[in-house]
């Protein structure tokens, strides 16, 4: 499967609310990292943030990856992300982001998926308190932060 087939069908599932054909684009022991919600690892805990955790709060999901680059065990793509919110603050809006998925491959299947997101103006397009997004915002940052530190001790 190319690198474009692959992630048209991660795109896909997600639009289709099909958590079963996205976590099958998973090896079976792959974890997805996801900026909002953590760590889901193997197919069954795939497919539920799918079905469950991203449609518990949205809809309408579209996501659209770009200029992807891989040399068969990485694959790097900028892309475009974008739901309707059913959060009772943010009145139907549709909050967009943009960020890069860095995913490694094992065997043409995704073992591990993480991303890098600039979330903060899906923050403001929600109608999110300014105290809210703020907290939000330092969160990620000291994840982001815990997630270097332990790189760096691994190498």
């Amino acid at each position: 499967m190319s690198a474009t087939t692959l992630l048209r069908a991660f795109c896909d599932a997600v639009e289709q609310r099909n958590g079963r054909a996205f976590a099958e684009l998973f090896t079976e022991d792959g974890v997805y990292h996801d900026v909002f919600y953590g760590a889901f690892a193997g197919r069954e805990n795939i497919a539920g943030m799918i079905d469950d955790w991203f449609y518990r709060t949205a809809t309408d999901f579209r996501w659209d990856m770009h200029d992807p680059v891989t040399d068969g065990t990485t694959l790097y793509a900028r892309y475009t992300f974008s739901y309707r919110s059913t959060l009772p603050e943010a009145a139907g809006a549709r909050a967009m982001f943009e960020g890069v998925a860095i995913m490694t491959l094992r065997d043409v299947k995704i073992a591990s998926y993480h991303e890098v997101a600039n979330t903060a103006p899906a923050f403001v397009d929600l109608k999110f308190a300014p105290e809210r997004i703020a907290k939000i915002v330092a969160k990620q940052g000291a994840e982001l932060k815990a997630r270097d530190e332990m790189k760096r001790h691994l190498t």
